[in-house]
């Protein structure tokens, strides 16, 4: 038996090769200690479920049940619930998206919409080419199926084109297999930033002339906060784009509800691939979200969550010129995040400990992840108070070293034991 080192585990030598890509978060056990009421969280991208009135969920609840409470009850389709299919089509259309209610498979949430999609088409060795910075989770379920990823560069317009044709260029040289371009072109995930319309047509072309999918994850698309952004890829190319939503971010993601839509053939093994994980996806919460969307104002429901992001956006953005005036940061028009550039000797990971004991919390990266959508205003402004201590503190300790000369190296002495290599 191949020695992997100590580990308490009694089946570690019994897991698939796979499971390496399933790591843990290093800052989880920061972010239990940043769930306390006394810390200013701008970490989690949790949307305020409390600008959704109660009484719209509680009523489709109490109509659900009354009218169809043992289907709502009972396995569904593993393709999902037709009306909602139906449904999902007036959403998507406010972003240009055309297509028909059969190529659309619910799902639990579009965070296992990424994962059937792996699971499809991803062997071992596979690239997956993706925007950087790019949403973390999505890269942590690519990896765990093996995966390689290749990250394309962006700048404030979004993925570069010509960076794009580079790299798989070069992946092609090398001999790599490329089963898809993973973009979050509209706020993005961690950055904020939006691909321009003409970005997103070459970027299409690229991708069609050197027959590379494209799955488009837009779970924000409709948050926008001055005018509506760009309309999806999806809405100008079909068999070359899987598209991927979500009701998490419009309406509430206790429901775990979102979709993919799909060219007709990718649907098929979509559909096998959600029967084969979860049977069918929850017939409650489904109709829940149908009967919602059948009576309720959704459409002014999303524009009063644009209203509540516009304000803790321009909280935020406010903040940051008051307290880090000095730092750089991207201005989002919509979505839940701002990306702080910080100086290039600041690590943003190494300093998240002391963060949390200045309670406030981020999310570390090579820049960092500034979440805006839960706390209220004040609370952000007091989060960036705190946040720019830690971050002047940092900056103040690394230049205060920076101008030490190195200390003297002592030589041991005869007849004194060097300290033990572990000490310190």
């Amino acid at each position: 038996m191949t020695d992997k080192g100590n580990n308490l585990d009694r089946w570690y030598d019994s897991y698939a090769e796979r499971t390496s890509g399933l790591a843990a978060s290093e800052v989880r056990a920061l972010f239990a200690v940043a769930s306390r009421p006394e810390v200013v969280s701008l970490a989690g991208g949790m949307p305020f479920v409390s600008a959704l009135p109660r009484e719209l969920i509680q009523g489709a609840i109490d109509r659900t049940m009354e009218q169809s409470g043992p289907v709502a009850l009972q396995y569904g389709s593993g393709q999902g619930y037709p009306r909602l299919r139906e449904h999902i089509l007036e959403v998507m259309a406010l972003e240009g998206i055309r297509a028909s209610v059969d190529d659309i498979v619910v799902t639990t949430g579009s965070q296992h919409a990424l994962e059937l999609v792996a699971k499809i088409f991803l062997d071992p060795g596979d690239v997956v080419l993706a925007e950087a910075p790019s949403y973390v989770t999505a890269l942590v379920v690519f990896k765990s199926f093996q995966a390689e990823v290749d990250h394309v560069e962006t700048d404030e317009f979004g993925l570069i084109p010509e960076s794009l044709r580079e790299h798989i260029a070069r992946l092609k040289v090398a001999g790599k297999r490329i089963k898809f371009l993973y973009t979050v072109p509209t706020f993005g995930n961690p950055s904020g930033i939006t691909m321009t319309w003409e970005r997103r047509l070459e970027v299409l072309e690229i991708a069609r002339s050197n027959d590379i999918l494209v799955l488009e994850d837009n779970p924000y698309g409709l948050l926008y906060f001055d005018g509506p952004p760009p309309h999806a890829m999806r809405s100008v190319e079909e068999d070359g784009v899987i598209y991927l939503g979500t009701f998490s971010k419009t309406l509430a993601p206790g429901f775990r509800v979102g979709w993919a839509l799909a060219p007709h053939a990718i649907r098929e093994k979509l559909i096998l691939a959600n029967e084969a994980a979860v049977l069918s996806p929850s017939s409650f919460t489904q109709m829940i979200i149908s009967e919602y969307l059948s009576t309720a104002d959704w459409r002014g429901q999303i524009d009063t969550f644009r209203g509540v992001y516009r304000e803790r956006r321009d909280a935020m953005l406010q903040a940051l010129g008051d307290y880090l005036p000095d730092l750089s940061w991207t201005v989002p028009n919509g979505g839940f995040y701002v990306w702080l550039k910080l100086p290039n000797n600041v690590d943003s990971k190494s300093m998240l400990p002391r963060a949390v004991t200045e309670l406030v919390a981020y999310t570390p990266g090579n820049y960092m992840r500034l979440a805006f959508c839960y706390p209220t205003p004040d609370f952000i402004r007091e989060g960036i108070r705190r946040l720019s201590t830690v971050i002047n503190g940092e900056i103040e300790l690394l230049s205060t070293f920076s101008q030490t000369a190195p200390l003297p190296i002592a030589k041991p002495q005869i007849g004194i034991a060097s300290p033990p290599a572990n000490l310190g």
